[in-house]
């Protein structure tokens, strides 16, 4: 890739994010956009002032909320949108710190070294525009590589310390959140699964209340069973269908009240009977569901699972923590979700087969990984248009306009991939719903694993390869021996191709981000098409899914560019400061809260940006034998090693205390709720709080009729 395509690359996404940036301030601050720009706010009842007077400021574009984005204190998210939505935040935080640094060492240190060599290959060997800013204008054997190494060690220290401090301080607040919010349900309750059938009295039910009256009797409370929903929910679609029928006829009569047509008023009057006939049919289904609900019908209809409360934290733990049988495939239990939080389908899976959804969920990632390859390969196809134009000969007629091949290998490469990778975590999200897990937080950190990994498969791994490989066409990998040394080579020569996918990903997706634009072309369609006003904010969950593994891969590549290529790390920082004031925006104004983990993303964060560090040391060994410095290579070996043994401490020291409840901290949040009077009431809430969807009380007219079917009751 040349000078002139980084370049067009860099001002087409500078300029589309500047229009963007602008479009977004000017109908922010229009009052018919409050709905998309203002949800979050609206949900919670806030005030959201409007300036109603027709004036010049609200017609041109300001900054006022970047400044605004910055004064919000890390306090105020926790508070308002919980630990998870904080640890986005963190994410770029990091960043923005871990780069900075590594851009003033590569800026003052690496760039001046590789640009000044003089022992560096010849011009007619560097193919790419930025070789001279990279280590491979050093020459093989110089002991210039020994400032690369020792920056190498800088680079590795400062971020294994960022990592450490990072995951302490998100500990902490993990302790501190729960002791915050520990009126939860959640924290009274366990998932009981693989329940015994009781042949003497019949029902599953009462083999759960003496199971757990017998082996935790000081600290049980009750459960509350889950039964198969398939029939009432059938029911229920019937009956909310029926009501919407009715609130429809409903309508027409007031919208023609002031017709006196004869026809009109002999339509009314059909209406009037279709309701009559509605209502009827309306309290048949309301009859079959009350008989459906009762006793014994919902004891045909009990499943082998079931919420079981207790009494108090530390039951809760000890119960959720500890094998409950001599058996381990009954009476498995685990801490259970937040009420909202619970996935009620795949609760209803067979513990049994999980395994085969497991692996069916392995097999669907894994096609549509290699699926993706083909996109990938093309992409590179045209980022490497001089080597295109041999294979292809056709493809020279670009050349005929000028400029326009400057802005096909430099801007459209990197935003065809970015259009092919934005269904991926959608696609991601499907498939891990099948995977069995209780709660939507599980799935979606399921996907966030798969996605990152997709990322670095496919956006990275692929990108280096078919990019080497279209460089090098007709060269024989015969030696497995030498593959470190292409990877390490393919490293080198794709660092503008990653720096035009950082600029796409950043500066537009970032600006598309704010811009909501799907929101704005899905409020267009309904105000065109359905004829209503709105009457409720378009309110959605954090997309944690897809943002982490998109950021975390831009840490990833600027981390292994660090000592290769350190001219990309200043527009990685550039990115970091955007997404920050982004996210800080769509957090406090766009985005609700659906469930809260107390940081349980923060183990799989760490862990992508340990895979980055590793990263970088294997390529930099691979980098110092291409460059015929294998003393380099060996020293860097420890360094490896020291990298694997600070991540093996960090799953001792913070992961156990991510993935379970301690005793002591269930003892201290249950002594703080004796002193306050508020245990009793906390553990009695939760045991009512896990009823299934199907089994609530619901009003099943909206209008007129006061038909319910009754709730149910844990026992």
């Amino acid at each position: 890739m040349n000078p002139q395509s980084l370049l067009a690359s860099a001002v087409i996404n500078i300029g589309l994010a500047f229009v963007l940036l602008s479009l977004f301030s000017i109908l922010k601050k229009q009052r018919s956009n409050a709905y998309i720009y203002y949800a979050r706010r609206l949900s919670v009842q806030q005030n959201i002032p409007f300036d109603h007077s027709l004036t010049l400021s609200r017609i041109l574009p300001s900054v006022s909320w970047i400044p605004r984005a910055f004064r919000v204190a890390e306090d105020e998210i926790l508070q308002t949108s919980g630990l998870d939505a904080l640890i986005v935040i963190r994410l770029f935080k990091f960043g923005i710190n871990f780069f900075v640094v590594c851009s003033l060492v590569g800026l003052l240190i690496l760039i001046p070294i590789n640009y000044y060599c003089e022992d560096g290959p010849p011009p007619p060997t560097r193919y790419h525009s930025m070789d001279s800013f990279t280590i491979s204008n050093i020459g093989n054997g110089s002991n210039r590589l020994w400032v690369h190494f020792t920056c190498l060690w800088i680079i590795s220290f400062y971020g294994l310390y960022l990592l450490y401090k990072e995951y302490n301080d998100i500990l902490i607040k993990r302790i501190q959140r729960l002791r915050n919010i520990r009126q939860r349900p959640d924290q009274f309750s366990v998932v009981v699964r693989q329940i015994p059938f009781c042949d003497e009295h019949g029902a599953r039910g009462c083999s759960v209340d003496h199971f757990f009256s017998k082996h935790h009797p000081y600290s049980y409370h009750s459960y509350q069973m889950l039964y198969d929903r398939k029939s009432l929910e059938g029911l229920l679609n019937k009956a909310r269908y029926i009501t919407r029928a009715i609130e429809d006829l409903r309508e027409r009569p007031t919208i023609k009240k002031h017709d006196r047509e004869p026809s009109l008023l002999d339509a009314s009057q059909k209406d009037i009977a279709k309701i009559n006939l509605y209502e009827e049919k309306l309290q048949e289904v309301h009859h079959k569901i009350h008989q459906l609900q009762s006793e014994n019908m919902l004891k045909d209809m009990e499943l082998p699972v079931a919420f079981v409360t207790f009494k108090s934290r530390w039951g809760a733990a000890l119960a959720a923590q500890s094998q409950q049988h001599s058996h381990p495939l009954q009476w498995i239990t685990e801490r259970a979700p937040e009420p909202r939080d619970v996935y009620w389908r795949n609760l209803t899976t067979p513990y049994q087969i999980l395994p085969f959804y497991k692996i069916g969920v392995v097999f669907a990632a894994s096609l549509l990984t290699i699926f993706f390859t083909a996109p990938v390969t093309a992409v590179q196809g045209i980022a490497r248009f001089e080597k295109l134009k041999k294979w292809f000969p056709p493809a020279m007629a670009i050349q005929l306009i000028p400029g326009l091949s400057s802005v096909v290998t430099g801007y459209l490469p990197s935003v065809i991939l970015n259009a092919f990778i934005y269904i991926v975590p959608f696609a991601m999200l499907g498939i891990a719903t099948i995977g069995g897990s209780i709660s939507k937080s599980k799935v979606e950190i399921k996907a966030c694993n798969m996605v990152f990994y997709f990322l670095v498969g496919n956006v990275f791994f692929l990108s280096l390869i078919s990019g080497s490989l279209l460089d090098e066409i007709g060269e024989s990998f015969t030696h497995p021996k030498d593959i470190p040394s292409h990877l390490a080579r393919a490293v080198s020569a794709q660092a503008d191709f990653f720096m035009t996918y950082i600029l796409s990903d950043g500066l537009s997706g970032f600006s598309l981000e704010a811009l909501q634009a799907g929101m704005l072309l899905l409020d267009f369609i309904k105000s065109h098409t359905c004829g209503r006003a709105k009457e409720n904010p378009y309110l959605y969950s954090l997309p944690y899914f897809r943002v982490i593994p998109s950021v975390s891969l831009s840490i990833l590549i600027g981390t292994v560019y660090a000592v290769v290529a350190p001219l990309l790390l200043p527009f990685l920082v550039g990115y970091f400061y955007l997404g920050y004031v982004v996210y800080i925006n769509q957090i406090q104004d766009v985005y609700e809260t659906t469930y809260e983990t107390c940081g349980q993303y923060w183990p799989y964060v760490h862990h992508y940006i340990f895979v980055g560090l590793i990263l970088m040391q294997i390529t930099m060994i691979g980098l110092f034998g291409l460059k015929s410095k294998p003393a380099a290579s060996i020293a860097t070996i420890p360094l490896l090693l020291l990298t694997i043994t600070f991540n093996e401490y960090c799953k001792i020291r913070f992961l156990p205390t991510f993935l379970r409840f301690s005793i002591q901290n269930a003892v201290e949040n249950d002594e703080l709720d004796e002193k306050s009077g508020h245990l009793e009431v906390n553990y009695r809430n939760a045991g009512h709080a896990y009823c299934q969807p199907s089994l609530r009380a619901i009003n099943l007219m909206a209008s007129d009729s006061n038909l319910t079917h009754p709730s149910c009751a844990s026992s």
